[in-house]
């Protein structure tokens, strides 16, 4: 029986792949600073930070397989944390890991690592260039794990493109808030460049599956059934039926503004969605589908209509304080005076 330890399993993803593990028949624990209020009773959990190297050397005591999902996200707008936490607590894991006889890491990082992509599709040997303070984090976190590599630790690189999902919130609640009240819903230009999604738990099963190939790789995750981020949002307007429409604004200033808010507190932008909301970013699967006979079971519009069907189910709890960024919805701020003005807006 394999026993596994989720970095991070208190989060939005994290959370979810402790559910996959134990219906594969994993024994799981959990290393995290919060416990979740989900957590299955026959979960061990751990509280601690990944930054200290006791409290990480016990987590990984008897662990076969360690899935790696701690970081900050960039809503948390920390570039102390971004460092310490998501390159510093992943060396200080990857080094625990090898000392204990750890089998096999999955880590989980990002797509911002590529910031906006030269060509696209992006390939699993196309080199990153990250743009901003959290893809550069990410970046650093990889070197980290080829580093390991190099030692003779079995680290595999899973890259996700955006995760959506049930119950996945953070600044898609706002959005689904917006539709869901029939207020109009933005893109920046005119919203025809190509941007593809993964499903959460589409996610989880290119983790497990990599988790059980012997070797190192890396593995980019996306949808293979997605169009331009126009489409995706008109279809979701769609499929919510409040009379919520696609509307456009200029690409440069909108991008200022968002920067300009983010700076003055008034929104929950990041950079990373100012700079690429209105650019083409996917990526090329045929090597998770050949390597390790992965496919992804929800094409963007499923997974945004899933997503958003789950927010109305669960609406009343999505804002609850001490949940993670991604398990509850961002604060709107200004945006609440913009979410009331578009729905005064003609059509």
């Amino acid at each position: 029986m394999t026993v596994s330890l989720v970095t991070g399993g208190s989060g939005y993803f994290g959370s979810l792949l402790v559910r996959h593990l134990q219906r594969a028949g994993h024994v799981v624990r959990v290393l995290d600073l919060r416990d979740a209020d989900d957590r299955p009773a026959n979960v061990e959990f751990i509280r601690g930070d990944i930054r200290d190297s006791a409290t990480v050397r016990s987590a990984v005591d008897g662990i076969d397989v360690v899935f790696h999902n701690v970081a900050q996200v960039p809503l948390a707008k920390d570039p102390v944390l971004l460092r310490t936490v998501n390159v510093d607590g992943t060396a200080v894991l990857l080094e625990a890991a090898a000392q204990a006889g750890v089998g096999k890491v999955v880590h989980t990082s990002s797509s911002a690592v590529f910031g906006i992509p030269f060509s696209n599709p992006v390939l699993p040997s196309t080199v990153p260039s990250p743009v901003e303070a959290y893809g550069l984090a990410k970046l650093a976190a990889e070197w980290a794990c080829l580093e390991a590599v190099a030692h003779g630790l079995d680290v595999s690189i899973v890259r996700p493109r955006t995760i959506l999902g049930h119950g996945r919130l953070g600044i898609f609640g706002i959005l689904f808030d917006w539709i869901a009240d029939g207020a109009d819903v933005f893109v920046l230009g005119d919203g025809s460049n190509r941007y593809q999604f993964v499903h959460a738990d589409d996610l989880a099963e290119i983790c497990l599956l990599a988790s059980r190939h012997e070797g190192p790789m890396i593995l980019n995750a996306g949808t293979d059934r997605f169009g331009t981020m126009r489409q995706s949002l008109e279809s979701l307007c769609l499929h919510a039926g409040t009379g919520s429409s696609v509307r456009s604004l200029p690409a440069g200033p909108a991008s200022l503004a968002m920067r300009a808010a983010a700076a003055l507190h008034l929104a929950p932008f990041a950079p990373y969605h100012w700079i690429m909301y209105s650019k083409s970013l996917w990526f090329d699967i045929e090597h998770a589908q050949q390597t390790l006979g992965w496919q992804p079971k929800y094409s963007n519009d499923e997974m945004f209509a899933a997503s958003y069907d789950w927010f109305l189910a669960n609406r009343a709890a999505t804002n609850l304080a001490g949940a993670s960024h991604h398990r509850s919805t961002a604060k709107q701020g200004a945006l609440r005076v913009i979410k009331r003005a578009t729905r005064l807006l003609p059509n």
